[in-house]
């Protein structure tokens, strides 16, 4: 039976939309006070949302998107600043001290983070971070607030809900914890809903049904939403207005029906014609084998106990072989909890697994600490949170030469510091940039830097687990290109884990499409996307290209 929410105030017990917004931001500035001057990432910018209405910010990384909600949300980082006025029903909320702003925020106010990982406590279950809410906001009891969270989750696609009550954040997916998210912002049934990115960390099929359950809980509720997005497809079906930034202003607003089919900005103009191209050709059938696994098998367990009942068993990856030549690009594509980036970790011993696994040769399952460590330089991995992967503590340039100092101990701080500058500009970041730390910069920002970090060893293999899940498009083909001319350099294997086909499709020569821990289908690039064997394959196709016909491959328009 389909889960639904059983609200605790109808739509009629909200007041009829008007023509006063129901959220408004005016005249407002946002700075940040870094060891090189203050920056001003927002600057006077206006917007307002109504009742029922869904206005998308887009622009690219940096442009302030964020932060313009995080400064009305009042959850600046210490640094921050912010200036001009906030409303919501007409009630100023710039300002509030915390007692009476967390009156607005999470009642009345929702929001979903752009980094699941970061905002989920990892010592509390996924049921108790959900159920906070509703017996603060709803006072709900224990029990019915256990109930509604198995709505909840069943709402946004969590298999057997009931049994992941109990689960930490870290035995979910990257896109897993988006939805639980997405369900605790939710919980409370808010009249405002901020959602930062909301699908980012979610495969094709699963972003269609979030934008269907957000359109649907809007529907009931009358709920405004301001969506943060960088993918300007979800953008133009999803939203009725569209603010587009750029360096923290506001450089065009209007209906989505105008702004992304005739803008008048040549900025929206490069945004809208910004995509990943190109094809890879594959390596020469000779070329040698730098990573192998036979059969390989991961399965975790979770829950059980004496009198808890048997535990959860869950093959995460279940015989799945793999083989990476020098210079190749394996694309591992798939829904969330389809085992792509638990294959990855495993390939590379983060995880233990099954099965026989060589890195150059070498059978790691069987080499000590020592030798293994030996391997790791030559094998590096960028995560899909780049926020939780990077240490809070530590400077950019602090970050980026950590591996330097473990992996090449012979090079002084000013060798370690040349070497930072290159690996910035290799990922378009200004290295002067090098002495801030990671909550000064954007979701993009910060992936970037991962990139920069694991690079800047120069290895031979890269795990890239959702590398441009969190950038625009403009810098996802920056990246693309980045990777590209690294690999010809160098001749550099990829494992490109994505649940992004159209970038796996540019970056790509061979690809493994993963379903429930198994490989249901796996071949050269254009073949699979020209003609997919797997009914599975298909469905992700259509589901990801059918938004944009004209970049759809024959597979989807089919």
């Amino acid at each position: 039976m389909e889960a639904t929410l059983s609200p605790s105030r109808s739509s009629s017990d909200r007041s009829p939309p008007d023509s006063t917004p129901l959220f408004e931001v005016s005249d407002l500035n946002v700075g940040f006070d870094t060891p090189d001057g203050a920056v001003l990432a927002v600057r006077g910018i206006h917007l307002a949302l109504h009742a029922g209405e869904t206005l998308a910010v887009v622009g690219e990384s940096g442009s302030g998107k964020s932060q313009t909600m995080m400064a009305a949300m009042g959850l600046l980082a210490k640094n921050g600043r912010a200036t001009g006025s906030v409303r919501y029903r007409g009630r100023e909320i710039l300002g509030l001290k915390a007692a009476a702003l967390n009156e607005v925020r999470g009642a009345k106010i929702g929001m979903i983070f752009q980094e699941p990982m970061t905002s989920l406590d990892p010592l509390y279950t996924i049921g108790n971070q959900i159920a906070e809410p509703l017996t603060r906001h709803l006072r709900l009891s224990g029990r019915a607030a256990r109930q509604r969270a198995v709505e909840l989750l069943t709402l946004v696609g969590i298999p057997d809900p009931a049994r992941r009550l109990d689960a930490y954040p870290h035995e979910l997916s990257g896109g897993q914890r988006q939805r639980v998210m997405i369900a605790m912002a939710l919980a409370a049934e808010p009249d405002v809903l901020i959602a930062d990115e909301p699908t980012t960390a979610l495969d094709v099929t699963v972003q269609a049904q979030i934008i269907d359950l957000l359109r649907t809980l809007q529907r009931r509720f009358g709920m405004g939403i301001v969506f943060i997005t960088h993918d300007l497809g979800l953008a133009r079906h999803f939203a009725d207005r569209v603010a587009v930034m750029r360096h923290g202003l506001v450089v065009e607003e209007g209906p989505a029906s105008e702004v992304l089919t005739a803008p008048r900005a040549e900025y929206t103009r490069m945004l809208l014609a910004a995509e990943p191209t190109g094809t890879k050709a594959p390596p020469p059938p000779d070329a040698p084998i730098v990573l192998e696994a036979q059969r390989l098998n991961v399965t975790f367990r979770i829950g059980g106990g004496l009198f808890a009942g048997p535990p959860l068993v869950i093959h995460a990856v279940n015989n799945v072989s793999v083989t990476l030549r020098e210079g190749q690009t394996i694309g591992i594509v798939g829904e969330s909890g389809s085992g792509k980036s638990t294959l990855g970790r495993a390939l590379i011993r983060l995880i233990e697994a099954q099965g026989d696994i060589r890195l150059f040769g070498e059978p790691v399952n069987a080499i000590d600490a020592q030798s293994l460590r030996a391997l790791r330089r030559q094998v590096q991995i960028v995560f899909q949170d780049p926020f939780g992967s990077l240490s809070p503590r530590m400077t950019v340039g602090e970050i980026i030469t950590e591996g330097l100092r473990v992996h090449a101990p012979e090079l002084d701080r000013r060798a370690r510091e040349r070497r930072a500058v290159e690996a910035l500009e290799d990922v378009s970041l200004d290295p002067a940039l090098r002495n801030r730390y990671p909550h000064e910069f954007s979701g993009g920002q910060r992936q970037r830097i991962a990139i920069a970090r694991a690079v800047i060893l120069k290895p031979r293999v890269l795990v890239l687990d959702e590398p441009t899940s969190a950038l625009d498009r403009s810098v996802q083909k920056d990246i693309v290109d980045l990777l590209r001319r690294l690999q010809g350099a160098h001749r550099l294997s990829y494992l490109f884990i994505s649940h992004d086909l159209s970038v796996v499709r540019a970056l790509s020569d061979w690809i493994m499409v993963m379903r429930a821990g198994q490989l249901v289908e796996a071949g050269p690039t254009d073949e699979v996307f020209r003609a997919p064997a797997a009914a599975y394959t298909r469905e992700l196709i259509a589901a990801a290209f059918g938004l944009d016909e004209a970049h759809a491959p024959a597979a989807a328009r089919a």
